[in-house]
């Protein structure tokens, strides 16, 4: 049986690749390349396809007896989303009712979806649970909400079961370097801190002191990108058990500040990293932090990379040994 992954040469899906082939599972990448690379995953198994060709998804899972969907594939900046919004329903929203259409008529009714804290909005408890408030304030945290309801609406129409997971700050990459973190733009707080230390920017901005936290920086939950890659195995693991479908927060429960990633990636670094403040950016909440108590107990996941140190020292080293990213698409 084989598992399909879509947008698996992006950066979670590829670090999930790699952590699903050392499970032993056989896997199939469908990625459009967009934002993802063809180096971060072997060759063999990419299928370059965008999920809005139904008649060569079909194909694909016609070629390979798929099990389940593992789904990455999706545009996934804030500040585009708003600029773009049809570019983001056309592309998260259309693409998943394609790719449930194609799952339906393929019998396949097993599905894993890489959701995001944005569907809850600005939140109103620290740390966030899962039946909180959906209150989306952007467009990319609305079309993934929009994706989730789709989902459940094919579950009770035609079977499909899934696992929602709405995680919280992606960073770090594999420990080998050789596959990692590679953006453009990049957004990230931690891979734009460790371009001061490359020579790529001469600063790193903090956008606003004057938050109500320890030191005056928002605060983040960050998790490490193999740590997402395990709970996206044992989500799969959850179905195929015949659980019913659900959704789970995967964060560390624990919140760094702004100043603190500075701070850690100095140490790492060896490096000074100016910084200087700006403005606040509009929108920006003072802390996001989940709590992932429901994936611990009813997954039985445990992030095993939840140091600060340890997400930084695994960042820095892809980018020191691949300053420009992946060379090519």
């Amino acid at each position: 049986m084989t598992i399909l992954i879509t947008g698996g040469a992006g950066y979670i899906g590829s670090h999930t690749v790699r952590y699903f082939l050392g499970q032993n599972e056989d896997v199939v990448v469908v990625d459009n390349l967009q934002s993802g690379h063809r180096q971060s995953i072997n060759k063999e198994q990419l299928y370059h396809i965008d999920l809005r060709d139904k008649e060569e998804l079909d194909k694909v899972f016609k070629s390979h007896n798929v099990e389940a969907v593992i789904h990455f594939a999706a545009n996934s900046l804030v500040g585009e989303s708003m600029t773009k919004p049809f570019e983001y329903y056309d592309n998260n929203v259309y693409g998943m009712m394609c790719l449930l259409d194609v799952m339906k008529e393929n019998n396949v009714s097993k599905i894993v979806f890489s959701s995001t804290a944005a569907t809850y909005g600005e939140p109103r408890n620290i740390p966030i649970l899962e039946k909180d408030e959906n209150n989306p304030t952007n467009t990319y945290g609305e079309t993934k909400l929009a994706m989730e309801k789709m989902m459940k609406w094919f579950d009770q129409g035609y079977g499909i079961k899934f696992v929602s997971l709405r995680y919280f700050n992606a960073a770090g990459a594999h420990e080998s370097a050789r596959i990692g973190e590679h953006h453009d733009p990049e957004t990230h707080l931690i891979p734009l801190v460790l371009q001061v230390p490359l020579g790529q920017r001469n600063k790193i901005y903090m956008y606003g002191d004057n938050y109500p936290t320890e030191d005056g920086t928002c605060v983040r939950d960050y998790i490490h990108v193999m740590d997402l890659a395990s709970a996206h195995y044992l989500a799969l693991e959850y179905l195929r058990n015949d659980n019913p479908s659900e959704i789970f927060n995967l964060g560390n429960g624990n919140g760094y500040s702004v100043k603190q990633v500075i701070d850690v990636a100095r140490q790492v670094t060896k490096h000074p990293i100016p910084a200087e403040v700006k403005e606040r950016r509009a929108g920006d909440p003072a802390v996001l932090i989940a709590s992932s108590e429901k994936a611990k107990s009813i997954l039985g996941w445990k992030p095993q990379f939840d140091s600060l140190e340890k997400i930084i020292t695994d960042a820095w080293n892809w980018h020191r040994n691949n300053p420009n990213g992946y060379s090519t698409k």
